[in-house]
């Protein structure tokens, strides 16, 4: 088990309160909460009493407590003996597929060239809600959300980025003219896709249910875990794919790709940046944060 969930149990009763805990572990109080869930879960037993003004142990909380208290003095002194090392506190930043594919490498690229720091910093890729729920649970200092649906961002900071188009793509060969097309034409062809909890399937599914349809409105489907091998198999025209344009774009002005728009679908996706509170004017956040606005530029 990740020490974190320790920490927040011990801090939660040393504080008295969650919304105490949270200011001090610079999370928010939603975080605390589950962490305490995950906790009470994990063991089978109540391990606050929250009935009075302030959280006590219970029984069983009282040994966990007893328990947890030694595992972080124990990691507390691992982290004396490391600390000659010269490792520094670092940023961690966790984005979805689309944008780590197409953006990413440019993001990293620059900041190599213009910090020092990035030694310090941590790269990671996962779907919108791991992305939320780890900024929310403090495992991430950033996130990048490519996302349909309305998450609720209230305890955190936000930067608002252009949004997404996804579209359809075919290669030449399929003879799909460029534009606006129906889905009984692209129907027809096998859709290369991933995982049903990916962000380009999940709204596809959403658009789909929108116009009255599902995806088995396409009877012939491919699922791949391989963004770059569903780009290469539809340049190959073996089939359709519903994915950014950022990702393809280079392959839609050379031509070996069109894109399609179907009516009645909505094309734009949100980009949203989401920050721990406590990171607003960390310098690599901001750092950060200037690189990934410039993409859009």
């Amino acid at each position: 088990m990740e020490l974190v969930y320790l920490r927040t149990f011990v801090e939660s009763l040393e504080a008295g309160s969650f919304s105490k805990a949270a200011d001090l572990l610079c999370v928010t109080q939603s975080a605390v909460s589950r962490r305490i869930k995950f906790l009470e879960d994990q063991y089978g037993y109540a391990l606050l009493d929250r009935t009075g003004p302030v959280l006590v142990p219970t029984e069983a909380g009282k040994i966990v407590l007893d328990k947890a208290r030694q595992l972080l003095s124990i990691e507390n002194e691992l982290l004396k003996g490391l600390k000659g090392i010269g490792k520094r506190e670092g940023l961690s930043f966790c984005c979805t597929p689309g944008f780590g594919t197409a953006f990413l490498p440019r993001v990293v690229r620059e900041l190599l060239q213009t910090s020092s720091e990035m030694h310090n910093m941590q790269f990671f890729l996962d779907m919108p809600d791991a992305v939320l729920a780890g900024v929310q649970d403090g495992r991430f200092d950033i996130g990048l959300l490519e996302h349909c649906e309305q998450f609720d961002f209230s305890e955190l900071q936000t930067v608002v980025l252009p949004d997404d188009d996804v579209v359809f793509v075919s290669a030449p060969s399929l003879a799909i003219p460029a534009g606006n097309v129906s889905v009984d034409v692209l129907s027809r062809f096998t859709l290369f896709s991933r995982r049903e909890e990916c962000c380009s399937t999940k709204f596809l599914a959403y658009n789909l249910k929108n116009i009255g349809l599902s995806d088995a409105v396409f009877p012939s489907q491919v699922i791949f875990d391989d963004l770059h091998q569903i780009i290469t198999s539809t340049i190959d025209g073996l089939g359709v794919a519903f994915t950014a344009r950022s990702l393809i774009s280079e392959h839609i002005a050379a031509g070996t790709l069109r894109a399609h728009h179907v009516p009645g679908f909505i094309h734009a996706r949100k980009r949203t940046v989401v920050l721990r509170p406590c990171f607003v004017r960390h310098p690599l956040a901001d750092l950060l944060l200037k690189e990934i606005q410039s993409c859009f530029e």
